[in-house]
Order: structure tokens, then C-alpha cells, then sequence
């Protein structure tokens, strides 16, 4: 178990432990569901789900740059085996919906037993992408700021509302 602003992050008694101390499994924390908000005098609607608020990316990468420098594998997590690692956990999500059809958000009909699997190979692929960031030194929460930011430019909402075309194909 490490430890991360003074609070331990890993596995405890088998079970998932948050940094703050709490239990989590598949992100169904006390925090998941969090209770409407007013604004401005209106009421704000949960949509449904959230994630809870740790572990951080930064979390995730220190459990697994420890988990990894406990094994002495480094020598085997260069950036290429990373990628290709994480190609094949993809393959392995893909395995979980191939011949289901399309499958509606919150996965009404899947067991409790297929979403925990799912869980775990979406786990595999976060863990995998953010060691890779590590390994490149790709500051991942900066790029997505960059990157949401580049896509509202790409993508204007007046422009783009409704439709699945690729910027590219969009008239001024």
C-alpha cells in the first residue's frame, strides 16, 4: 500500500481503498451519486452517474509505478510494450461487447458479474495509458486541458450541434 497526502491508496483486507480512506468498487463510491446542487435558484440534476473523486491520475500512476518498481519490471515497461499492452486490454473490452448489438448507456441486462469484468479490463487500459504517459512524460490531466480546449475550435458547438461529421467537412 502507498501512501499519498498522508492517506493509503491500494488494496485493504481485499478490498479497493481510496485515498481518502474509503471503499470503492467500480467506482460506486459514497461520492458516485452526489445530491443535487442548487444554482442560481434552480436545481441541478445529477445525470446519472459520476466518478468519485479518488484515485487521482496522479494516484493511479504512483500505485502503479510501485506496484511495477516492487516487481523490477521497468526493464519490460518501455513505451512501445506499454502501448502494445495496452492495445490488447483494448482488444480485450471489445471482447466484452462483440455480437451484444448496440448496447444502451448503463448496460441494462448486463450481470453484476459482466460489469465487474468490465471494470477491471477498463482498469487495465486506464493503468496501461497512464504509465505510458509516464514513460513519456506526457502530463495527462494538462493535455486533456489542451486538448478539450483545441477541440472547442475544431468543433463549435453553433456548427457543430447534432452532427457526427469530422471537422473537416464543415462549411464556414
Amino acid at each position: 500500500m502507498m501512501a499519498t497526502s498522508g492517506k493509503d491508496c491500494g488494496v485493504k483486507d481485499g478490498a479497493p481503498v481510496c485515498c481518502n480512506g474509503s471503499a470503492s468498487a467500480n467506482g460506486a463510491g459514497p461520492e458516485a451519486s452526489p445530491s443535487p446542487k442548487p444554482l442560481n435558484g434552480a436545481t441541478v440534476r445529477p445525470e446519472g452517474f459520476t466518478f468519485t473523486p479518488q484515485p487521482t491520475i496522479e494516484d493511479i500512476r504512483r500505485m502503479q509505478a510501485e506496484f511495477t518498481n516492487e516487481r523490477d519490471w521497468n526493464q519490460f515497461h518501455q513505451p512501445r510494450n506499454l502501448l502494445l499492452a495496452m492495445v490488447g486490454e483494448v482488444g480485450e473490452v471489445s471482447e466484452l461487447f462483440q455480437w451484444r448489438g448496440e448496447v444502451a448507456v448503463g448496460l441494462p441486462g448486463w450481470s453484476e458479474e459482466e460489469r465487474e469484468q468490465l471494470g477491471q479490463e477498463l482498469s487495465d487500459v486506464l493503468i496501461y495509458l497512464v504509465e505510458l504517459a509516464e514513460k513519456c512524460h506526457v502530463d495527462l490531466p494538462q493535455a486533456v486541458l489542451r486538448k478539450m480546449a483545441l477541440n472547442r475550435l475544431k468543433y463549435p458547438a453553433s456548427k457543430v450541434h447534432g452532427s457526427a461529421k469530422k471537422y473537416t467537412e464543415y462549411k464556414d
